[in-house]
């Protein structure tokens, strides 16, 4: 018993006008591709140089600004230096000052400690 196959199998078969016809589709199809992936990689293309063009103007725009925020930080941080420095200074100036009295006139120098020290023993009762 013969068996046929609904399909041919074989290339040499005769080209019949359904074969064609899928051939057509399927270069159409294949043409329609190609067109649609170009397209996307246009459109792809476009997106990302407008990306790249944002992040070029932030760039110009926020550089400057930086820029402001780090010469406002140093200018700070150098006052503060400076009060810092001021502050030592004066303590400084009144432990000296403190010693002179001290060295001049002990006696009161221990006068007042004492009195300073019965005043903070009473408000801490």
């Amino acid at each position: 018993m013969a068996t046929t196959t609904p399909f041919p199998t074989s290339s040499a078969s005769p080209a019949t006008p359904a074969t064609a016809a899928v051939n057509d589709i399927a270069t159409k199809a294949d043409d329609a591709v190609e067109k649609g992936a170009a397209a996307t990689h246009d459109a792809l293309n476009r997106v990302v140089q407008g990306a790249h063009q944002a992040i070029d103007r932030l760039a110009g725009t926020a550089g400057p600004a930086v820029q402001r925020v780090q010469d406002g930080v140093h200018a700070a941080s150098e006052a503060i230096s400076q009060r810092a420095n001021d502050a030592r200074e004066l303590g400084d100036e009144w432990t000296e000052t403190l010693r002179t009295s001290v060295r001049d006139n002990p006696l009161t120098a221990i006068a007042a400690a004492l009195a300073v020290g019965v005043l903070i023993a009473r408000l801490s009762r």
